[in-house]
């Protein structure tokens, strides 16, 4: 399942700092071949200790984590909805992403220029925004003037999709992104076709600078009012050091930690913003063990075990007859798959099973 995260942002916030930093984390390329797609496209691997334990547990000859695709989408400048600077590239190259990873800078320094002259978050993130919502608002109006000669004529989906639309279009007009608006599950798989911008999740990436004047510290307003922003909102947020993250990047495990001791950074912002993204996307992982390999497998949440299946090979799905399933912590603290059985923990299950995360998984077919 390649799902994928564009990070986008005003010029010199740290958003290619942040992908460098990222595509170290880059999976092997001999699990992932589509990893090198092009100089702007990461596979990255999601951080999930389990996948090791299981393969120590397993004896496995191979490990293969779970993974998401990040691109670094070119700089964001005001008016990029009327096409400035980049701005039809950027757009459409987010069109092309699941989610979007909106990197913020909330530090000062002389040295590093903001394009607005002063660092104020939440004003970036309303640029952002705008533009995102000035686009939606574009295609929402193209399309409903489409339909008008449908409408008239009577036709069902496409009155359907008229009403829809008109819900979105007020909620655009006043600058609310259109996943802020409530539809009925038929309404939302006619206007998801659209492929809106502002109907992707959205992470909020806060860039910070070790031994900078970070804004979190400054009690000046600026990260409260992006604080509150935060919470009115419901949205979600990680703080990344994206400049010690790039210089820790190839540094050994040992030489990692002293260098994190050093800046009294203890806490890997790229593998909590990698998990964050994983789940921003609604994701999650199931497994499969053995001695040839342990595989971390990208399922959406909510999934069935026909297909979960299907992750593995699509026919899985169709020729599905019943899982063998054990949690992973259950069959750890178990010792062997045979004790596991003994204890009852292995269960059978059928095609309406939902998979949890975590689950180890055997099908049968």
């Amino acid at each position: 399942m390649a799902l994928s995260i564009g990070i986008v942002g005003l010029p010199n916030v740290g958003k290619s700092t942040l992908f460098n930093a990222l595509t170290k984390k880059a999976v092997p390329a001999e699990n992932f071949p589509f990893c090198t797609i092009d100089p702007s496209v990461g596979v990255v691997a999601v951080p999930d200790e389990r996948v090791d334990t299981l393969a120590d547990f397993s004896h496995s000859k191979k490990r293969i984590p779970a993974a998401v695709e990040f691109v670094d989408i070119a700089g964001l400048v005001k008016g990029a909805a009327e096409g400035e600077g980049l701005g039809n590239q950027f757009l459409s190259n987010i069109r092309e992403t699941d989610a979007i990873a909106e990197v913020v800078r909330i530090f000062d320094d002389p040295n590093i220029i903001h394009v607005d002259g002063v660092v104020d978050p939440l004003r970036d993130i309303e640029v952002i925004n705008l533009e995102l919502v000035l686009a939606d608002l574009d295609t929402v109006t193209k399309r409903l003037g489409g339909l008008e000669r449908d409408v008239k004529r009577g036709d069902k989906e496409a009155v359907l999709i008229h009403g829809a639309l008109k819900k979105v279009e007020p909620a655009l007009l006043t600058g609310m992104l259109a996943r802020t608006v409530t539809l009925t599950e038929e309404e939302l798989k006619h206007v998801k076709q659209l492929n809106l911008l502002t109907m992707k999740p959205i992470l909020y990436v806060l860039n910070k600078q070790s031994g900078g004047h970070n804004l979190d510290e400054l009690n000046d307003g600026r990260f409260e009012r992006l604080m509150q922003f935060m919470e009115k909102s419901g949205s979600s947020y990680v703080l990344v050091d994206a400049g010690v993250e790039n210089e820790l990047k190839d540094l050994h495990t040992n030489d990692k930690l002293e260098f994190r001791r050093e800046y009294g950074m203890f806490d890997d912002g790229v593998n909590a913003l990698i998990r964050a993204g994983y789940d921003l996307l609604g994701l999650m992982s199931y497994f499969t063990t053995g001695e040839d390999e342990t595989r971390a497998w990208t399922v959406k949440r909510g999934s069935t075990a026909p297909e979960a299946a299907a992750a593995i090979h699509t026919d899985f799905k169709t020729k599905f007859i019943r899982a063998e399933v054990v949690a992973t912590d259950a069959l750890l603290t178990a010792g062997s798959y045979a004790k596991a059985r003994e204890q009852g923990l292995v269960r059978t299950e059928g095609k309406e099973y939902i998979v949890k995360d975590g689950d180890v998984i055997e099908f049968k077919i």
